[in-house]
């Protein structure tokens, strides 16, 4: 029932440290413009978490939000609840203050989704349980704060178990869906299609290799990737050129092609980058 593109933004880098400044320096008027660039490019979902900049991405989007009311009005801003900058919390008390939190960072007065984030290595009962987060999950929604229901785990291996309860709606995916992984077809895939589950894709563009081929010296976030990978992400990179195709589009749109697959988030760190993510989603590639 909720209509997603196939590319929105994820916040991950919004409110990000301020280029070539010391840790914890933010560069807020980035991070606006960030964010501001994707609405104008057609960004009609934007996906944070109060883990990201320590609630500082909320609070960016929340601006950016209120700055541009008439592009504000078209996009659905999804984020998450038991983590934060202080630890994690999947609490019935602690899930009902996130949400408070991040409605009035947002300046929203409702959310279509919100996830369970990073429940890695936590007791299921904990947060399926009465008294857990998805016990007051299902308490907003009855209270109309909330449409649908959410898991977001970093590792795929946490993600499926959660996605297999049935509970969810939907899920985050990272880490386990792109031209270089297929994991997810071990376990995450079976499980969404069994329950009817949609697929919000992050990472697809790995951390921009993806989007730019492999380059020298370049530093992956969280990723380590062998020589073989690197040669193998510079033939796709060879094969788009000679198409004719900026391989960020290809690998963006080769992720929603599967058929359980409703939207990617990349992230993006600067306006340029978030623009070029959108008219990547856009263009018209044939299979």
């Amino acid at each position: 029932g909720l209509e997603v593109p196939v590319v929105g933004l994820g916040a991950v880098f919004v409110g990000g440290q301020l280029e070539g400044g010391s840790p914890g320096q933010l560069d807020e008027k980035r991070g606006v413009a960030t964010v501001v660039a994707a609405m104008e490019a057609g960004c009609t979902l934007i996906d944070t978490a109060p883990l990201y900049g320590n609630t500082d991405s909320e609070r960016i989007i929340g601006r950016a939000l209120r700055e541009r009311p008439e592009l504000a009005k078209r996009v659905t801003v999804t984020t998450k609840v038991g983590r934060s900058g202080k630890g994690q919390d999947y609490s019935f008390d602690g899930v009902m203050r996130s949400v408070e939190g991040s409605l009035e960072r947002l300046g929203l007065d409702r959310f279509r989704i919100l996830y369970v984030h990073d429940a890695m290595g936590v007791p299921m009962e904990s947060v399926v349980g009465k008294g857990g987060a998805l016990y007051a999950l299902r308490k907003l929604q009855e209270q109309g704060t909330l449409d649908y229901v959410g898991t977001a785990a970093n590792d795929p291996e946490a993600n499926g178990p959660f996605i297999e309860t049935g509970e969810f709606d939907v899920a985050v995916v990272p880490d386990a869906w792109s031209l270089l992984n297929q994991s997810a077809n071990r376990y995450i895939f079976s499980a969404a299609e069994k329950h009817d589950v949609g697929i919000a894709l992050a990472t697809p563009i790995e951390r921009g290799l993806l989007a730019t081929g492999p380059i020298a010296g370049a530093d992956y976030l969280n990723r380590s990737f062998t020589q073989e990978i690197l040669n193998h992400a510079g033939k796709i990179k060879t094969v788009c050129d000679d198409h004719g195709v900026p391989m960020v589009a290809a690998a963006l749109q080769w992720c929603v092609r599967h058929p359980l697959v409703a939207t990617t988030i990349p992230g993006a760190r600067t306006a340029e980058e978030a623009i070029q993510n959108m008219e990547a989603g856009k263009l018209d590639l044939s299979e």
